[in-house]
């Protein structure tokens, strides 16, 4: 895969991770396996490893998790909660063990091993022993204040006991145990509502009740696994500190165990799963954590997780059921999705009737046929995928799929390009799924951001006829909403009022929110940084860019052979290249999008609407590049900083600066934290400026706002 193909590839992934990550942790509503969903972190991940320079501080890379809800006063982390990286084999857990040999220097390492619980990460912080905050996790950096609802679960104590230090904040999982469970889904039964699918939801649900007579109710449970802040000195050990915070009176796991090496912590891995379905909550692993924190220190972060600490990860639940049917959905752009439509099983804790099947080229290859008998994997608590089929069950009528060759929602031709592994609907606009999925895709919240603008109402909407496509949403009134189902004027108000403030957004957004193909969050930002403006960009002859693009790059390497062989002569300059890290691919896309005059016309719609750009990049284009105190220059950011990567390169660009993911001779600095990675070395071998925190705040003295 080259560059081109790679940028392309690694802006779909981030779209979907995002997405996955606003389902999962911000509706409690996920649609896919934690196996799938590890899969596109790990292909996204090996995609920046391979291009350094497509790593932004935007991307699912380098942040944890999903946003928080708007139902809930925000928190803010003082220490961010993190995730861990995952492993699925007794092979990943051994290359953890060795990096961390490695990078100690310990021939055996002492591991502290412990369930990996199957609820909500929370923050209790308390003050002179008394519980004074509650926090979700949220994207690590922010959550969602939950005090008033943690305080009905009578697992957490109000009050420490023996003694606390003034301040500490303790890190847990909030939990629903199996038999509360099967009480509260009785319960719900009994009283004709909807169950619960398995306990993590519920806990999930039950926790983000804004009414917390509602969470009082409900059979929650919690255990310490961590801390954050602490006033005072700990013990030289997890284990211990662990011990200490159950002295204060804080729930900790029994099943957890200090092990001395590899060997041992595979042993404890492998008799937690023996036990696993005896236990009374739900586990979906073991996590290891490096038991000596000097070690801990030593070892430091990566952007997403400890080095000291791995999630070993059990299988995921399998069952074997028949396929019975296979239909097609379609998406925002046109894509075609085989659907199974199962016989009903129950796996992993939920009956599941139907599966995604990804694209045509995967189920041929996977040879999955209606009538088949297939293995169902469901990884955690959302939709499941077909693994395999069982081919000694296979019926003599079992029938392969076929393609449809017209959509089954507007009739229109479904086409396949040469080399696309995806079918798409040619309907366009005139696609009703397609205007249903493209509203969606606008109203995101990393978008235009519409809160209240979920898929049934959209499909009213679009069903209705109220809406034809993204440009009407701004006509809507308050009596239209609420004449819709299930719509009170309360949220009818609400949603006019996210309608209206969407109208402010960035240029950024806009581009990302029109829903062209290929056109990724990043690709959309680097669009903006390159024109400015959203006329200049539809305007462009893609064809004569790119040209200029490869005389330019032509040039430039004839200028660097000549200031190297001849230093005795004048430098000839260096140019930049225009559209860096966007291929003819994504310019085509750009190009037939720009062609087609209904898009133009919903653009030119969605701008007498009222839509404005607060980063209309036209003015800062045009500025005077000297006003500018970093303008021209080229930042690298590796190791840990008191301030998150996303802020620093927010205020490094904010003074002009570039930032990228790879150190070259074209770097002007690096900026080196704690425990930094290769990055450093490479500076140092090419004589790259390096600047620890405090030279970096000296730079930034100049942002504006900043007070400083």
């Amino acid at each position: 895969m080259d560059l081109t193909e790679a940028t392309a590839r690694v802006g779909v992934l981030r779209r979907e991770i995002a997405d996955h990550d606003h389902r999962y942790y911000a509706l409690d509503a996920p649609s896919i396996p934690d196996a799938e969903y590890d899969r596109l972190m790990r292909e996204l991940l090996a995609l920046e490893a391979q291009y350094p320079a497509l790593v932004t501080s935007d991307s699912p890379s380098q942040r944890v998790g999903g946003a928080p809800s708007a139902a809930f006063a925000p928190v803010t982390h003082a220490v961010p909660m993190l995730s861990l990286g995952n492993a699925f084999d007794d092979a990943e857990v051994r290359d953890f063990d060795r990096r961390v040999r490695g990078l100690t220097g310990e021939r055996e390492i002492d591991y502290h091993a412990e369930p990996k619980f199957d609820g909500l990460a929370i923050s209790l912080l308390y003050r002179d022993g008394v519980l004074v905050q509650a926090a979700t996790r949220g994207d690590g950096s922010t959550g969602e204040d939950v005090t008033a609802n943690i305080r009905t679960i009578a697992a957490i104590p109000l009050r420490l006991r023996n003694n606390p230090p003034a301040l500490l904040e303790a890190r847990g999982e909030v939990f629903m145990p199996r038999d509360g469970f099967a009480r509260l889904n009785a319960r719900q039964a009994g009283r004709g509502e909807k169950a619960f699918a398995n306990p993590r939801n519920a806990a999930a649900g039950s926790l983000r009740q804004l009414d917390p007579r509602i969470t009082a109710q409900r059979p929650l449970r919690f255990y310490c696994y961590g801390y954050g802040r602490v006033d005072g000195r700990l013990p030289d050990r997890h284990s211990e500190r662990l011990d200490l915070l159950h002295g204060y009176g804080l729930p900790v796991c029994a099943q957890r165990q200090r092990v001395t090496g590899i060997d041992a912590c595979v042993a404890y891995y492998v008799e937690l799963g023996r036990l696993r379905a005896d236990l009374p909550y739900e586990v979906d692993g073991v996590v290891y954590k490096v038991d000596r924190v000097d070690l801990q220190e030593r070892l430091g972060f990566v952007s997403r997780a400890p080095r000291w600490a791995l999630a070993h990860k059990f299988p995921a639940e399998e069952a074997v059921t028949v396929l019975e049917n296979i239909e097609v959905q379609i998406g925002r752009t046109g894509a075609v999705t085989p659907v199974a439509r199962l016989k009903p099983v129950f796996v992993g804790g939920v009956t599941v009737t139907n599966a995604t099947l990804h694209n045509e080229d995967e189920l041929r290859r996977k040879d999955v046929r209606i009538g088949d008998s297939v293995t169902v994997r469901r990884a955690g608590d959302v939709i499941p995928e077909v693994v395999g089929v069982v081919l000694e069950r296979r019926p003599v009528d079992a029938q392969p799929f076929v393609m449809p060759t017209h959509c089954p929602v507007c009739g229109s031709d479904i086409v396949r390009v040469d080399g696309d592994a995806v079918s798409r609907c040619s309907g366009g606009l005139h696609c009703p799924a397609q205007i249903k999925a493209g509203i969606a895709h606008f109203a995101n919240r990393r978008a235009m951001d519409i809160d209240g603008l979920g898929d049934k109402l959209i499909e009213q909407l679009v069903d209705r006829g109220l809406v034809h496509d993204v440009a009407d949403l701004y006509q809507l009134d308050l009596p239209t909403l609420t004449g819709l189902e299930r719509m009170a004027e309360l949220s009818a108000s609400n949603l006019m009022a996210a309608i209206g403030a969407s109208k402010q957004t960035t240029l950024p957004r806009f581009i990302f929110a029109l829903g062209i193909p290929l056109i990724g969050e990043e690709v959309a930002r680097l669009l903006s940084a390159e024109f400015g403006d959203l006329e200049t960009l539809l305007a462009q002859d893609w064809a004569e860019l790119h040209a200029r693009k490869q005389a330019i790059a032509k040039a430039n390497q004839k200028a660097r052979k000549h200031n190297v062989d001849h230093p005795e002569r004048p430098a000839l300059p260096v140019q930049d290249l225009p559209l860096r890290g966007i291929g003819p691919e994504i310019t085509d896309r750009l190009s037939d999008f720009a062609a087609d005059a209904r898009n133009v016309e919903v653009i030119r719609r969605l701008l007498a609407a009222g839509i404005r750009f607060a980063d209309n990049g036209a003015g800062q284009r045009n500025a005077d590049a000297g006003s500018l105190a970093l303008a021209g220059k080229t930042f690298v950011i590796t190791g840990t900083f008191s301030q998150s990567r996303e802020v620093i390169t927010a205020a490094l660009q904010e003074l002009g600066a570039k930032v990228t993911g790879s150190v070259s001779k074209n770097t002007d600095f690096v900026a080196v934290g704690d425990n930094p990675g290769s990055k450093a070395s490479k500076a140092a071998e090419l004589g790259v400026t390096t600047l620890n925190e405090t030279a970096l705040l000296a730079l930034l003295q100049a942002r504006p706002g900043s007070g400083s």
